[in-house]
């Protein structure tokens, strides 16, 4: 609306405006009596004392009804504002807290990566979640190939995951088309591929996405690059394509010796490379670890930023293994396998879960080829790698996922006494963020769970 459409008749604007105007007059009036002359009479100056109280008065008045009229033809026009001062107070409360949360990089894709930030979001507003582009399966796949836009399913899983939304906003990005010619795509996919396309570039149009949901801190592409992930099994047997790998042994069995990208040569985004030069933390996974954690690091440049980072570097091990890429892995495994396609020495703290699986669950998962992944201690302190153990799974929707507040709360808190606590700058920011710890580890107990792991 104009400025000038607020004074049309029946707006009750102007008779406000009026009286502010002569409120200022009024000081004015006064003022200019009490500076006219050194050495005033009495009736002088009470008559310019009335005038400069009298004015502020009418100015207050002017100012309190011109705002409730501006609230209340916004409330009418269909819009709800609240100035609750608890409310309001709080928020900024927790705004203040998460504006200086540590400086935290996750990196990886999938279901894993998106719950985790879930987590995140409650102890910091620094976040980067770096996400894999190699997806080519699903709706996600058909986008790709029809539009020429790289995939958008895992990014837009975690611009949702760290989004401040309405529960029906998310639950219309999340709506999955049933019938028709859009069946099987996602609203949010479409969304994101809409927003690609009245931006310059893919990276552009998830910072609109992510601006237009209030994102909490950042979600980046590691490359803008199209491609292609490839594996190499045990008998040099190659396959090409995300999906393909995740479902290889239905066609051919074995076990994969490594994986690698076409182009060998694609270039990270700088806006990355830059997160993790001055992360506090960098967290890997949780995910499938050979088509959503690492090839985000056979990117080019990604591994070389992380040896030079001095951010504490974390690996969040899956609690099941997976059909098709960790059948039979152990967690020290997941953590070879990284190694052996980065450099040795990227992984200082392993979390592992600890919890039990109900047996039915795990009837489930076996009879799909998965199976609790194994903790051999041994092997993962002989490397050098400290052990994070806690009971972090939980069953949501029959499935087996980490607990997103549990392990935010252990993440942080690492962190917290790793780095926060030994700068002396950011001292403040430590007993923030221990503060938040202690309310979540409250609220966590009082509803059956535990937040911090064991070490």
């Amino acid at each position: 609306m104009k400025f000038f459409e607020w004074l049309r008749p029946g707006m009750r604007i102007k008779r406000w405006l009026l009286l502010g105007i002569f409120g200022i007059a009024s000081i004015s009036l006064g003022i200019s009596f009490m500076l006219r002359e050194i050495y005033l009479s009495l009736i002088e100056r009470l008559l310019s004392m009335f005038l400069i109280i009298s004015g502020c008065i009418f100015i207050y008045f002017s100012v309190k009804y011109i705002a409730r009229t501006f609230f209340n033809a916004i409330s009418k026009s269909g819009f709800r504002i609240s100035l609750d001062a608890d409310r309001l107070s709080s928020m900024l409360y927790e705004k203040r807290i998460l504006i200086n949360g540590p400086k935290i990089v996750a990196i990886g894709g999938g279901t894993g990566l998106s719950t985790m930030l879930r987590g995140l979001k409650a102890f910091s507003s620094n976040i980067t979640a770096i996400v894999t582009v190699a997806d080519d399966g699903g709706g996600s796949g058909i986008l790709r190939n029809d539009l020429g836009m790289l995939p958008p399913g895992d990014i837009r899983n975690c611009i949702l995951a760290l989004a401040d939304t309405e529960p029906i906003m998310e639950q219309l990005l999340q709506y999955r088309f049933r019938d028709g010619m859009l069946k099987g795509q996602n609203f949010g996919n479409l969304f994101l591929a809409a927003m690609d396309g009245i931006s310059s570039s893919f990276e552009e149009a998830v910072r609109r996405m992510s601006d237009v949901l209030a994102v909490t801190g950042k979600v980046l592409p590691v490359t803008l690059e199209n491609i292609q992930l490839c594996a190499e099994l045990d008998d040099g047997f190659i396959i090409c394509g995300e999906s393909n790998i995740g479902m290889h042994h239905t066609f051919h069995k074995g076990r994969i010796k490594r994986v690698f990208l076409e182009p060998r040569n694609a270039s990270p985004l700088q806006e990355a490379i830059d997160a993790i030069l001055e992360a506090d933390v960098i967290v890997l996974g949780p995910g499938s670890l050979y088509t959503s954690i690492l090839p985000n690091l056979l990117v080019e440049g990604i591994c070389d930023a992380i040896k030079k980072s001095n951010a504490i570097k974390m690996y969040v091990c899956n609690v099941m293994t997976q059909p098709g890429e960790t059948e039979g892995y152990s967690a020290f495994d997941h953590v070879e396998a990284i190694e052996k396609h980065s450099y040795k020495g990227i992984v200082e703290y392993c979390i592992v879960n600890t919890a039990d699986i109900p047996e039915d669950l795990k009837k489930k998962y076996m009879d799909d080829g998965a199976e609790t992944v194994k903790v051999d201690r041994d092997r993962i302190s002989k490397a050098g790698i400290k052990i994070v153990s806690g009971e972090y799974a939980k069953i949501t929707n029959n499935y087996v996922r980490h607990d997103p507040e549990k392990l935010a709360a252990t993440i942080v808190d690492i962190v917290a006494e790793r780095v926060l606590a030994r700068d002396k700058k950011r001292i403040i920011d430590y007993y923030y963020i221990k503060d938040r710890l202690r309310k979540a580890k409250y609220e966590h107990t009082d509803n059956g769970h535990v937040a911090a792991g064991k070490r």
